[in-house]
C-alpha cells in the first residue's frame, strides 16, 4: 500500500485545490522569467535582424539604438568601397504613431535599400517589397494583415508582407518601407509648417540623413581591422556587432533587465517559503496519524516516504499546472513572454529542492513525536 497516495485520496479536493493554487504562483513565476527574457530578445531582435558584422554611425556616439545618430545617406557608397566589405546598406529607425480603424498603432519604422542589408530576413506570409514607394512589410503584432492601408505621414501605405518576432527595445512592432519612404516619412512637414519655413526662406524640408550604414564583410575579412579603419574617420564610428548587442544590454534596457531580475528574485523567494509553508502544514496535520504509525510498528522509512513522496507529489502537480496555465495565456501578453526549455527545467530543480527541504522539516518533527499520543483524545 501507497501511504502518500492514500493520504492524497482521502483529502483530494483539498490536495487538488492546494496544486491549483500552488500552480497559480508557478504561473507567475514562469510568467516572469518569460517577461524578463522577452524583454532581452526584443532588445536583441532589432540588432539581429540585419545580420551584419559592423555598424557604422555617427562619431561619438553608440547609435543607432542607445544614441541618436545622423550620417549623410552617401556614406554607404564609401563604406561599400573599403577593403574587406560585402555588402553595405544605409538604414533608418524612428518611432511614429497612425491611426488605423478606431485605434492609434505606435510602430517602428526602418527603413531600408531593397537589395541591401537591412531588410526582413524571413518572410512568414506574403511577399517582400517589390516597389519603390507606399508598400510596408509589418510584423504580426501590429495586428495588420495583408492588403490593409494605413496613413502615414501624408502617404498611404499597402501591407504587402508580415514577419513576425521584428521589434525595438520598447516592445513597439515593426514595419519595413523603403529608405526612401522612411527619409520622407522622417523629414516631411505638415502643410502649416511648410508654409512657416518658406516664409523663412528655409525650405520645406530639411536635409535627410540616415541612422546607420549596415555591413555585412568577405568571409575571412579582418572585422576588428575594418572597424579601427573607420573610426579613424572624425565624422564616422564603427560598431561590431557583438558591440552592438552590449551596448543595448547594459545601457537600453539595463535598468529594467534589474528591475524585473529583482523582482523575479524576490518571487521564487517567496515561492519557496509558500511551498515548505504547505509541505510543513500537511505534515503537522498528520501527526496523530503518524502516531499511530509508529504505534503499530510501521518503520521510519514508511513515515519519512510518506512525507517526502507528497512533498514531491504536490511540488511537481504544481509545476505542471503553472507550466500549462503560462503556455496556453502567454500569447495574451502585450510584451513577448520566451519561456526557454532550460528555464523551465531549472524552475522544476528549484521546485524539488525546496521541496525536500521542506519535507526534510517535516520529517524531522514526524519523527520526534510519542506514539503514546495516537492513544489521547
Amino acid at each position: 500500500m501507497n501511504l502518500a497516495l492514500k493520504d492524497i485520496r482521502h483529502g483530494l479536493f483539498r490536495f487538488v485545490l492546494t496544486c491549483f493554487g500552488l500552480g497559480l504562483l508557478m504561473t507567475v513565476v514562469l510568467a516572469m522569467i518569460g517577461i524578463y527574457n522577452g524583454l532581452v530578445a526584443d532588445a536583441l531582435a532589432v540588432v539581429k535582424a540585419p545580420a551584419a558584422e559592423v555598424w557604422v554611425v555617427e562619431a561619438g556616439t553608440k547609435g543607432p539604438f542607445a544614441e541618436a545618430s545622423s550620417i549623410p545617406a552617401d556614406s554607404r557608397d564609401t563604406v561599400a568601397r573599403m577593403p574587406g566589405v560585402a555588402e553595405a546598406g544605409a538604414i533608418n529607425y524612428q518611432t511614429v504613431e497612425a491611426p488605423f480603424l478606431d485605434r492609434a498603432l505606435r510602430l517602428y519604422v526602418i527603413g531600408y535599400e531593397i537589395g541591401r542589408p537591412g531588410g526582413p530576413q524571413i518572410i512568414a506570409e506574403g511577399r517582400g517589397i517589390g516597389t519603390s514607394h507606399f508598400e510596408l512589410v509589418a510584423d504580426r503584432k501590429t495586428g495588420l494583415v495583408l492588403g490593409d492601408t494605413i496613413r502615414l505621414g501624408r502617404n498611404r501605405f499597402t501591407v504587402v508582407g508580415l514577419v513576425e518576432g521584428a521589434m525595438n527595445s520598447g516592445g513597439d512592432p515593426a514595419v519595413y518601407m523603403t529608405l526612401a519612404d522612411a527619409m520622407a516619412l522622417q523629414t516631411e512637414l505638415s502643410p502649416a509648417d511648410q508654409r512657416v519655413q518658406a516664409a523663412r526662406g528655409a525650405g520645406a524640408v530639411k536635409s535627410a540623413s540616415v541612422a546607420a550604414v549596415i555591413v555585412r564583410v568577405t568571409p575571412g575579412a579582418d572585422v576588428d581591422l575594418l572597424t579601427a579603419t573607420l573610426r579613424q574617420w572624425k565624422h564616422l564610428a564603427a560598431l561590431s556587432q557583438t558591440e552592438q548587442e552590449n551596448i543595448l544590454l547594459a545601457s537600453v534596457v539595463d535598468k529594467a533587465r534589474r528591475q524585473i531580475g529583482l523582482f523575479l528574485g524576490i518571487l521564487l523567494a517567496v515561492s519557496a517559503v509558500v511551498i515548505a509553508l504547505i509541505i510543513y502544514t500537511m505534515t503537522m496535520e498528520k501527526l496523530k496519524q503518524i502516531a499511530t504509525l509508529k504505534l503499530i510498528g510501521a518503520p521510519d522509512r514508511t513515515i519519512i516516504g510518506l512525507i517526502v513522496q507528497q512533498s514531491l507529489i504536490l511540488g511537481t502537480a504544481g509545476w505542471g499546472i503553472g507550466l500549462v496555465l503560462i503556455l496556453l495565456v502567454k500569447d495574451v501578453f502585450p510584451r513577448r513572454v520566451v519561456l526557454e526549455p532550460f528555464n523551465v527545467a531549472v524552475l522544476a530543480g528549484i521546485i524539488v529542492v525546496v521541496c525536500l527541504a521542506a519535507s526534510g522539516l517535516g520529517v524531522r518533527a514526524a519523527l520526534k513525536v510519542d506514539p503514546a499520543t495516537a492513544l489521547g483524545g
